[in-house]
């Protein structure tokens, strides 16, 4: 859905829905606006979860054990929610960013930067039962409402996505779900989540002292000003000493004590751990890159993939590497390399799409940019899909596609609208 498509429906949606009044919130029985009926919620975090997936680091595939039992810790919290009925899917994303995110509807994501950081199953089952509290209260339903309030639309107007090279270029629909994952929650929202989710902590078996745990963790990382979690998890969930003082005073009231789950934890997050110097490489190697130094980054990407040679996202980076170099030839066997070992990976595709399309191969660029665009759209594939149309003379369909890269905004929609003048005059 374009940005103004999506707009005139979201202003639709909330003229439709004044009418609804105030709500009663499932967790906390607390009186609230309500504008935006769950039968939309429940359709909002269904569409946006896949996509919002794709631009945070995509699933971690190689350990898909660690994805199960995610799962299966978050199924045992969400079963003693406020809302057990909601439709929850728990995913491990490939990121070494530290976070963790919840969609309307109960689709919630935990980065693999994060798990290694945490000590046993009791801390992940405080971020997990953080989320589903952001997820059963409504909270991210609430921003959108009062996104709405102050501007009708705004959720899809794209999104200053941070770590996160399409900035600016995500159409609307995927990034409504990057807003929503990553916008940042009020203290309120977190000090319920905090207390809500030690209730469902305490009702599923685990030791509170654990999300005491987590916030002393999250402080004095914060402190020590490690820009990966401020960047990270701090930007949506900002940590302070509050939060610590009252997840202790709540954990005091309950009482500790309970299933900690180091053993289990250490077993399951054996194969990411051991991943970590791998995926130190590749951060290593991205930063050097973005610093033009592209001999450093090479040796360091080619680090990550002699310790991990089936992790797609370093021939990605690799193949980006080559592509700076202008050794097209090279780059396109690592996108090629990417793609077949993550096919579902909008962002390999495209990728390998615009490398193909630099070689003048045009079937194999628009098939992959093609496919990228049914993943998830951006302005860029919908651009380059037009100059491929131009080179093989299908004139309607290269109209369409700059006209739908002219929506977008910036750099890119100005060329896409050069280029559709110059096809209609």
């Amino acid at each position: 859905m374009t940005n103004r498509l999506f707009l005139r429906c979201l202003t639709l949606t909330l003229a439709l829905s004044a009418l609804a009044g105030c709500a009663v919130n499932p967790v906390t029985g607390k009186k609230q606006l309500s504008l935006i009926p769950e039968s939309q919620e429940l359709s909002i975090g269904a569409e946006q979860y896949a996509p919002t997936q794709q631009t945070q680091g995509g699933q971690f595939y190689l350990d898909p054990d660690l994805t199960v039992y995610v799962r299966e810790v978050g199924q045992k919290l969400a079963a003693v929610s406020d809302r057990p009925d909601l439709p929850y899917e728990f995913v491990v994303l490939n990121s070494s960013v530290p976070n963790a995110w919840a969609l309307p509807g109960g689709k919630i994501a935990i980065n693999r930067g994060l798990l290694t950081r945490l000590e046993d199953e009791a801390q992940m089952a405080s971020v997990l039962g953080h989320e589903i509290v952001h997820a059963a209260a409504r909270h991210s339903v609430q921003r959108m409402q009062q996104g709405m309030l102050i501007s009708a639309g705004v959720a899809g107007l794209g999104f200053a996505l941070s770590d996160n090279e399409w900035t600016g270029l995500l159409m609307g629909g995927a990034a409504m779900g990057a807003q929503l994952a990553l916008a940042q929650y009020s203290q309120g929202d977190e000090l319920e989540s905090d207390h809500y989710g030690i209730e469902y902590m305490v009702e599923a078996g685990y030791d509170p002292q654990a999300a005491v745990e987590l916030q002393e963790l999250f402080v004095e990382l914060s402190e020590g000003r490690q820009s990966s979690f401020i960047d990270g998890l701090f930007a949506s969930h900002p940590p302070s000493q509050k939060r610590v003082e009252k997840n202790r005073e709540r954990a005091r009231e309950i009482g500790t004590g309970g299933y900690r789950g180091k053993a289990v934890y250490d077993k399951k997050l054996a194969m990411a751990r051991k991943l970590q110097p791998a995926y130190d490489a590749h951060d290593a190697a991205l930063k050097l890159a973005s610093e033009k130094d592209m001999k450093g980054a090479l040796a360091k990407v080619n680090e990550a993939i002699r310790i991990e040679p089936n992790e797609a996202m370093f021939y990605s980076l690799r193949g980006r590497i080559y592509q700076a170099q202008d050794d097209v030839a090279k780059a396109e066997k690592d996108f090629d390399k990417a793609v077949a070992l993550y096919p579902e990976m909008f962002s390999y595709r495209l990728h390998n799409g615009l490398n193909a399309l630099k070689q003048d191969k045009l079937d194999k660029a628009q098939s992959n940019l093609t496919r990228a665009n049914e993943l998830v759209p951006t302005s860029i594939a919908f651009l380059r899909l037009g100059d491929v149309a131009v080179k093989q003379n299908r004139r309607d369909d290269a109209i369409r596609y700059y006209s739908t890269a002219a929506e977008a905004g910036g750099e890119v929609a100005e060329e896409a609208k050069r280029k559709l003048a110059n096809l209609t005059q």
